[in-house]
């Protein structure tokens, strides 16, 4: 007989490794945050039904725990890629063409801003300010840092990566 699951064994391994990080912060006043951190860690980002669980093992309102995911910008509910693309979008940036240079990378990704390419490689994500403004625009992808882009320049970052 066959495995009708796919990836079983590792949602119920994740499964378990999610009900360690809320036992050992069952008995702690206001660990939802760091509970949502290591959850987030663990499965990349916080789908509803992980946010259903902590809810429930922490016996906090599920309303509670979604307010807190979708009010800090470091939470996703959204799966992430291997690698996470940030356009600044703040002042320097836009004035500078930060927008052109996020539609390429959304032309070219055919996703939108918070989605994530179907192979899970790219997650795109635009942010308020980066604090490198004298490099206007500026991306980055995981902890690497492009400034002074033009929109051409998004292909041969994408290329680089692509090729990883």
């Amino acid at each position: 007989m066959t495995d009708k699951c796919t990836g079983c064994a590792e949602s119920q391994e994740k499964a378990r490794k999610l009900q360690e990080i809320i036992e050992g912060y069952k008995d702690t006043r206001g660990a939802l945050i760091q509970v949502l951190h290591e959850a987030q860690e663990l499965y990349g980002y916080l789908p509803l039904e992980v946010q259903r669980e902590i809810a429930k093992q922490m016996d906090i309102p599920l309303a509670e725990v979604y307010g807190v995911v979708s009010f800090y910008t470091q939470f996703s509910i959204n799966p992430k890629g291997e690698y996470k693309i940030n356009v600044c979008m703040g002042t320097a940036c836009y004035v500078k063409g930060a927008n052109e240079i996020l539609d390429k990378f959304r032309t070219r990704l055919s996703i939108d801003v918070g989605e994530c390419t179907d192979d899970r490689k790219f997650s795109l994500d635009a942010c308020r300010c980066i604090g490198a403004c004298g490099l206007a625009p500026v991306v980055t992808i995981n902890d690497e840092v492009y400034g002074k882009l033009q929109p051409d320049d998004v292909d041969d970052i994408l290329d680089k990566y692509e090729a990883k």
